[in-house]
């Protein structure tokens, strides 16, 4: 019997999407070449580079996050030019999946999936290389819940290299800090249905001054995902080719509730779900994925046991109390379960969701005492509160 019939969905993507938003998002369409487009489009740029931590324009793609990991790609290296990718999770092998697809020659850091990678590994591994045309990898690994060190990553990267660095925040970006300029990051990405409490549909990506001097040289950038094309038309408050223009709206309005809250009290309620989740789990005698000092504040991934089936447990939670989280992927498939706890999500409903994963694993027969979870959880709330 399910007791609660809406879905509460705790996955790290897509996330709920508020009221307000929905509403904003039933506005009528207009035509996507009149001022009336232009004025929201220059409205909403330059609210977007704060969330990036930058001073650079931020260019808004329709498509998934994954159109902003190719543009990254097409727009700075040739195909035959030599990158290095950090790979600590499904989603920095996506970066090479994209890169081999254009004939790009890929030297992969692969990292212990459940560990960030070590800014010392890289430094050595980047001792080893020779013309290497840009790093790629992900800030948040949505598939494992590891939050890297972009800083210290690209630190080093820029000691060793002349290389970009391009960075995948899709997970990250709107629920704990890019900080893109102080970083010295050159391409950074992103996308709509995470943090930004938007569905799926937008993506975000902006460049260095650096970044762009080298898109003026690249050979092949792509029809839809030429930058250059999005720069030029931003200047007049356009896009190339047809906007999501819903989702604009959308945009909009998540802008609006981000600035209510304040960005810094955003991180903070991120950091906040974050440490009632790992402490919950942790105090239930669940085995996490990551340490404290890798983890995101976005999304935290738990591994099964012999004695607890990840697969059998998201199933109750779903069957039982509509609660919908998420499982692993590739080698972690059916190895872990994912609570995703970014965007849309107060420390309530958080404690909600902390709740209905304790029933859940009482039904299993797991080993717990009824009401731990609560106890837990509203420690943490009114500590950090």
């Amino acid at each position: 019997m399910i007791i609660n019939r809406s879905q509460i969905l705790r996955t790290p993507g897509p996330t709920p999407v508020p009221e307000r938003i929905q509403h904003a998002m039933a506005k009528p369409m207009i035509g996507h070449r009149g001022s009336g487009f232009s004025q929201l489009y220059h409205s909403l740029t330059p609210r977007l580079k704060p969330i990036f931590g930058t001073s650079q324009e931020v260019f808004i793609l329709t498509g998934s996050g994954t159109s902003a990991l190719e543009a990254a790609v097409v727009n700075t290296v040739n195909p035959g030019d030599h990158v290095v990718v950090v790979v600590t999770g499904n989603f920095g092998a996506r970066f090479v999946d994209i890169c081999e697809a254009y004939g790009i020659v890929v030297h992969r850091l692969d990292v212990e999936w459940g560990k960030a990678c070590d800014p010392e590994s890289l430094r050595e591994y980047m001792k080893n290389q020779k013309d290497i045309k840009a790093v790629f990898m992900t800030h948040c690994e949505t598939s494992t819940g590891v939050l890297n060190p972009i800083g210290e990553l690209a630190k080093v990267i820029h000691e060793t290299s002349d290389a970009l660095i391009i960075v995948d925040t899709v997970s990250s970006a709107a629920g704990t800090p890019v900080h893109m300029d102080v970083n010295d990051l050159d391409v950074v990405v992103s996308g709509s249905q995470k943090a930004f409490m938007l569905p799926p549909g937008l993506a975000f990506i902006t460049l260095s001054e650096r970044a762009w001097t080298v898109v003026e040289k690249t050979q092949v950038r792509g029809f839809y995902l030429d930058l250059k094309a999005y720069k030029k038309n931003a200047e007049k408050g356009m896009t190339p080719y047809t906007p999501a223009l819903s989702l604009f709206y959308g945009l909009e309005e998540a802008l609006n509730m981000l600035e209510e809250e304040g960005l810094d009290n955003v991180f903070q309620r991120h950091n906040l779900l974050m440490n009632m989740t790992r402490s919950v789990s942790k105090t239930l005698g669940l085995n996490l994925l990551t340490t404290d000092e890798a983890a995101s504040p976005t999304v935290t991934a738990i591994k099964g046991t012999d004695s607890l089936d990840s697969e059998q447990l998201r199933q109750i939670t779903s069957k039982s109390y509509n609660l919908v989280l998420a499982g692993g992927q590739k080698q972690l498939k059916g190895k872990i379960f994912r609570i995703g706890h970014m965007g849309a999500c107060s420390p309530i409903e958080m404690l909600e969701t902390l709740i209905l994963l304790e029933l859940s694993l009482y039904k299993m027969g797991y080993p717990i005492e009824l009401g731990t979870a609560a106890k837990v959880a509203e420690e943490v709330l009114e500590s950090e509160l």
